[in-house]
C-alpha cells in the first residue's frame, strides 16, 4: 500500500468530515440558522440569513466532495474561501492564536486545502477513478483563484460593516 494514497485519503477524509460537521454545526447546533444568522449580520454581512444558508450548504457540500474526491480542486477552493472570510471578519482582529479567537485555526484549514489541491486527491478517488485530476500547479491555482474570486464577490457584494465611532475626547 502506498504511504502516499493513504496520506491523501486521511487528508481528505479529516478535511472533509471538518467542514461538514462545521457546516452541520451552523444548521442545527447552538443557535441554529437564526444564531448563525445573527451572527454573520453582526459580523457585518448583509442578508444573514442567505449568509447562514450559503455557508452550511458550502461547508456540507465541499466536505462531502473532498471525503469523496470528487471536484478536489473546486472543493478545496470552497473551503479556502470560507476560510479566507472567517479569517478577515471573525478571527484576524483577535491576532493569530486559536485559543484568543485568532486566526491560527483557519489557517491551517485554507493552507491544508491548498496542499490538498497542488497534491490532488489520491488514487482512491472519484476524480482519479473518472480520468479528471487536476493537481500540481494547475490544481492549486484553479483552487487558490477561484477562492480569491469567490471571497472578493462575497466582500464586495455583502459586507457593509458599521462605521468606527470615534471616541469623545476626555
Amino acid at each position: 500500500m502506498d504511504a502516499e494514497v493513504v496520506a491523501l485519503l486521511l487528508v481528505r477524509a479529516v478535511l472533509g468530515v471538518t467542514m461538514i460537521a462545521h457546516g452541520v454545526n451552523h444548521w442545527v447546533g447552538g443557535g441554529r440558522i437564526d444564531g448563525t444568522a445573527r451572527w454573520f449580520s453582526g459580523l457585518g454581512l448583509r442578508h444573514g440569513r442567505v449568509q447562514a444558508w450559503a455557508s452550511v450548504v458550502t461547508e456540507i457540500g465541499a466536505g462531502a466532495l473532498l471525503v469523496i474526491g470528487f471536484l478536489t480542486p473546486l472543493a478545496c477552493a470552497a473551503v479556502i474561501s470560507v476560510m479566507l472570510v472567517a479569517g478577515i471578519l471573525a478571527h484576524r482582529p483577535n491576532g493569530f492564536f486559536v485559543f484568543k479567537e485568532g486566526y491560527e485555526y483557519v489557517l491551517v484549514l485554507a493552507v491544508v486545502s491548498l496542499a490538498l489541491a497542488l497534491l490532488g486527491p489520491g488514487k482512491w478517488s472519484v476524480d482519479d477513478a473518472a480520468g479528471i485530476v487536476l493537481d500540481g500547479w494547475a490544481g492549486g491555482g484553479v483552487a487558490l483563484g477561484v477562492a480569491a474570486v469567490a471571497t472578493a464577490g462575497l466582500l464586495a457584494t455583502f459586507w457593509r460593516p458599521e462605521p468606527q465611532k470615534a471616541e469623545a475626547a476626555a
